[in-house]
């Protein structure tokens, strides 16, 4: 799965002191865009070509709370390529010890500009077929 390194910052916390559950569906956003920058295509190309993510289902599994400085990293990879779909995967993972502190999924269909369902261009299906595979079971 691709990696992407982050630090908890303050404004990520909670009054009790944990990274607010709300976040990690952004920090699985950014393992995402980073992944697919990582391949060579950024979301914002795959969009001017007309295509659209729309995020149809999101799942997160709380597994430990991180705190404020932790240093993280957001695991990505690809579950599953339909016709018209894709399924990503997602572990964040606290760096010095390994420890999975959450894990995920999010599933999109792939849109056109007017949000209805289309097939993606040949190339952006070649190049999920290519992005680290990630397993397509519970989280």
């Amino acid at each position: 799965m691709h990696r992407f390194r982050f630090r908890v910052r303050y404004a990520d916390t909670d009054q009790m002191g944990f990274a607010y559950y709300g976040h990690f569906l952004r920090w699985f956003e950014v393992g995402r865009a980073e992944m697919l920058r990582h391949l060579g295509r950024s979301y914002r190309e795959v969009e001017e070509r007309g295509i659209r993510l729309p995020v149809v289902e999101a799942r997160c599994h709380y597994h430990r709370p991180a705190r404020y400085d932790d240093l993280l990293a957001v695991e990505t990879g690809v579950a599953a390529l339909g016709r018209a779909s894709v399924r990503f995967a997602y572990r964040v993972v606290r760096e010095e010890t390994g420890e999975i502190i959450a894990s995920g999924s999010t599933a999109h269909c792939f849109a056109d500009r007017d949000g209805r369902p289309t097939r993606p261009p040949a190339d952006l299906a070649t190049l999920l077929r290519s992005a680290p595979a990630a397993a397509a079971g519970p989280e």
